[in-house]
């Protein structure tokens, strides 16, 4: 996550690739940015004809505002971030000045006028959520739950909900975030593996699996959007705490997935005017030769707009910030009933830009008053220290962009037939107005009408609600009855068995989850009626059953699931989300795959899938097992070849216990473990082939077994494809009396360094090369079996301290961040994790290239390492 934003490649090491490219077109040549004032720098917005900006709030009232949000009178509550960034050396970035405020329009005329300090002494403050008895304030790795017990906007008491909000050590750009109470009743984060709920006035946080990096957002139905960097907009066509339920997932469609398409287009941006002042400008792919960024760089806060005071057009659009390119895009959204496709609004145009190099959009709220409100944290520095770039560096300080700090804008997204909407009036509503507001035409009213009728326990409400939930004429009224009622536990089964029925895919999806509880029990009307609605038109539908049937009774569920794989397994989604609810079962559910006879591409997926995630359970009988399986004659030579590419994708591409999904983290989904290795149009799967495609060989950590497996009689034949694939999966396997290369041990010393390294790196570098050390596609690549990781030490320390230029990603200079004691331990993780073997590095051989390399001032090249590794 970050803060604000550009986009932040981290290649900690291995940063492979050609030199860059310098300056294009005019990006040398930029003008000064003064600081506007904000009437002055509204006349810099361009728009689309009839919308309009105007301003809510500014300096010295708000100051470095990064979030919002609203409570039941309608005032906004801001954090501000003071520490972030205040000089190019971040100095005093841990002091404790960060605050939330209030802000109150008390005369009307639309323009905040009074300022409460709710609470202060925050260090580097990032996520808020406004609620009946309190406020939860995000400060990784704390999250508080503060309150105003008398009435005067100032927090009299807090409360630690938990400390494993983030990471007090992780960088700035990369943290917990966000805090969106969903459809669902649960309390969503960003860049985070915590959710978390309100019981009757107590907080329950569970684990999930991290997404997105700075943001999130709901739409009608429920699917949770974020995105990252430079990807636009992902989804969750299932719900990722899904996923969570086995961590022997080798990947995880369906959750966080990418809308980017077959073409990317939705992923190029137009600002108005040359952006050269981000990180890459240097490089020819950044900037388009006028000087413009062509592609998201730090994009953020998907929002989907659910308000009634802007045209109706953009109801249900998605708009993100991209503060490196001081513009606002609007992302249309369209579903065919199998996967959701997006698309820019604007041909070579966005909806909100501007010329003035300060306005630095980070943040997007589909407000109470139905319009859009836009967070400017207005400043010329928005890249934190730990990723500048000396091009970057000089671009700052040529344009004196590091000064002056502490501005900070709010503004309103209005159009000529936008009218001024009422302020809210909710601290003591009744429970029939509440009830009314799940029927109002803007989003934030429903959802916050659920809410409060969830926190007050509001049980009065009951029996409205479920003539709500069964009779409304709008699909999106009973939605919010039905999971209303579930917040309440007051959810009745034949409830649950009438919405099976509902016209609505949302509403059917709904009727699913909350069927979760009877799902035990096969003698339930609402078992029989769900296991129906495997035959439902949509896909959404089936995939939510999948994924909902991990709740139905061992032996039955594997039996369920094995159904729905073989009738719908060219859907990797479906197998994926069944895969899910298996947990410790694989072999049951692999077994009734195998009875199959035909050879279809829906059982073969589901075959490799199965077998992946035994071999990563490293689940010695299983694994055993499965070896067995693949070396005996017995099993037809499809399901052989299927199982043996399970072990190929566990095995191969480092999903080991411990490890990740691919490329990226467990779910990242990279295309290599996507059945097909390719997607269809629009970015939805293609279903020819079924097996992933051959994953790139890598030094991954061997999985262990007692005992040599039965592969190997298999691999010493000459004549089988199967043999040679068997071979290669050996390779990553050892058990005891196979041959090994001499390992020379760590010391006690290297062997604390090596857990301090864990540390720098989980906090610094895992959100771009990911905690298995595999990287991302075209951010930051893998560290496994790197040349210059592993080479003479001399390189990496190189790279760790001057940054390097590849075709993928980009390495800042860390020198001025870390230490010689911890580019020693970082490195010494690295070079020693995932299986590999190289030596340790000591702090004292760091500190001498630290001096020779003193007086570098810029990133060294591809060739330039290569040849410092060959004179080696």
């Amino acid at each position: 996550m970050r803060p604000t934003l550009p986009r932040i490649v981290f290649a900690l090491i291995a940063a492979i690739g050609t030199g860059a490219q310098g300056p294009t077109g005019s990006a040398g040549a930029a003008s000064d940015a003064p600081v506007l004032s904000p009437a002055d720098e509204m006349k810099t917005f361009r728009l689309p004809p009839g919308y309009r900006v105007e301003l809510v709030a500014s300096e010295p009232m708000v100051q470095e505002p990064v979030a919002i949000d609203w409570d039941q009178e309608g005032r906004l509550w801001v954090v501000e971030m003071l520490g972030y960034m205040q000089d190019l050396p971040g100095t005093i970035e841990r002091d404790p000045i960060g605050r939330v405020s209030v802000l109150d329009d008390q005369d009307g005329d639309g323009r905040m006028d009074t300022k409460t300090v709710f609470m202060d002494g925050l260090v580097l403050p990032r996520a808020i959520k406004v609620l009946d008895r309190g406020v939860l304030i995000g400060e990784p790795p704390n999250l508080w739950f503060a309150r105003d017990t008398n009435g005067d906007l100032r927090a009299d008491t807090k409360e630690l909900v938990t400390n494993t909000y983030g990471r007090a050590d992780a960088n700035v750009e990369h943290n917990a975030n966000t805090l969106l109470w969903a459809l669902d009743n649960w309390i969503y984060t960003s860049e985070s593996d915590v959710y978390l709920r309100e019981r009757q006035g107590k907080f329950e946080t569970r684990k999930t699996l991290s997404r997105g990096q700075w943001g999130a957002s709901q739409d009608d139905g429920g699917r949770v959007f974020r995105n990252t960097n430079e990807s636009v907009l992902h989804v969750d066509l299932v719900p990722t705490p899904y996923y969570a339920r086995n961590p022997n997932l080798v990947r995880t469609r369906g959750s966080y997935e990418s809308l980017r398409g077959a073409s990317n287009e939705v992923n190029v941006v137009w600002p108005s005017h040359p952006t050269p002042g981000v990180n890459r400008g240097y490089q020819r792919s950044v900037l388009r030769d006028d000087g413009t960024l062509a592609a998201y760089t730090s994009v953020s806060a998907p929002t989907v707009y659910r308000g009634d005071r802007l045209p109706a057009e953009l109801y249900g659009n998605v708009f993100v910030v991209e503060p490196a390119g001081n513009l606002v895009s609007r992302i249309l959204i369209s579903d065919d009933g199998g996967t959701l496709r997006a698309k820019k609004a604007y041909e070579q145009s966005e909806f909100l830009t501007s010329t003035d190099e300060r306005f630095r959009p980070v943040n997007l709220s589909s407000a109470p008053d139905g319009t859009i409100y836009v967070v400017d944290m207005y400043r010329g520095i928005i890249q934190h220290r730990g990723y500048i770039t000396e091009y970057l560096h000089q671009q700052i300080v040529s344009r004196k962009l590091d000064a002056p700090p502490r501005h900070g804008r709010i503004y309103r997204i209005v159009h000529e037939t936008t009218k001024r909407a009422a302020r809210p009036a909710l601290t003591n509503p009744s429970v029939a107005r509440l009830i009314d507001l799940l029927s109002h035409r803007n989003g934030w009213y429903r959802d916050a009408a659920q809410r409060l009728l969830v926190e007050r326990h509001a049980v009065a409400a009951v029996p409205a609600l479920k003539r709500l939930a069964a009779q409304a004429p709008d699909p999106r009224t009973r939605l919010h009855a039905l999971w209303t009622l579930d917040g309440l536990d007051a959810t009745d089964q034949s409830l649950v068995v009438g919405s099976a029925d509902d016209s609505s895919r949302d509403v059917r999806v709904a009727a699913i989850r909350l069927a979760e509880p009877w799902l035990s029990d096969t003698a339930s009307a609402a078992h029989a009626r769900m296991l129906k609605l495997v035959d439902d038109p949509d896909l959404a539908v089936r995939r939510q059953l999948a994924a909902s049937l991990g709740a139905a009774p061992s032996g039955e569920r594997e039996a369920l699931l094995a159904s729905i794989i073989t009738r719908f397994g060219g859907d990797p989604i479906v197998v994926d989300a069944a895969l899910s609810g298996v947990r410790g079962s694989e072999p049951a559910l692999l077994a009734r795959l195998m009875a199959s006879p035909a050879e279809t591409p829906a059982i073969a997926a589901g075959i490799t899938m199965t077998a992946a995630a035994i071999v990563r359970s490293a689940d010695e009988a299983a694994v055993q097992n499965l070896m067995q399986t693949i070396a005996a004659d017995a099993a037809p030579a499809w399901q052989r070849s299927a199982l043996l590419r399970g072990a190929e994708v566990a095995l191969l591409a480092a999903a080991m216990p411990g490890g990740g999904g691919g490329r990226g983290e467990r779910g990242a989904n990279p295309p290599d473990m996507r059945p097909g290795g390719r997607q269809g149009p629009g970015g939805a799967p293609a279903f020819a082939r079924t097996e992933p495609a051959a994953p790139r060989a890598a030094n991954v950590r061997a999985l262990k077994l007692g005992r040599e497996p039965a592969l190997t009689a298999l691999a010493l034949q000459t004549s089988s494809d199967l043999s040679s694939r068997a071979a290669a999966v050996l390779d990553r396997i050892v058990w005891p009396g196979k041959p090994a290369a001499a390992v020379t041990p760590l010391t006690a010393e290297e062997q604390r360094r090596f857990e301090a390294g864990r540390e720098v790196y989980q906090s610094l570098c895992a959100a771009c090369h990911q905690p298995d050390g595999s990287g991302r596609e075209n951010l930051a690549p893998s560290l496994i079996g790197s040349e210059f990781a592993l080479g003479a030490a001399g390189v990496p320390i190189r790279i760790v301290l001057n940054g390097k230029e590849g075709s993928v990603g980009l390495m800042p200079p860390l020198g001025s961040v870390l230490s010689d004691e911890q580019v020693a331990a970082t490195l010494t993780y690295i070079r020693r994790e995932w299986g590999h073997t190289a030596s340790a590095v000591a702090p004292s051989t760091v500190g001498e290239v630290r001096a020779t390399t003193k007086d570098r001032t810029r990133p060294w090249s591809q060739d330039e390492l290569l040849k410092l590794q060959s004179n080696r």
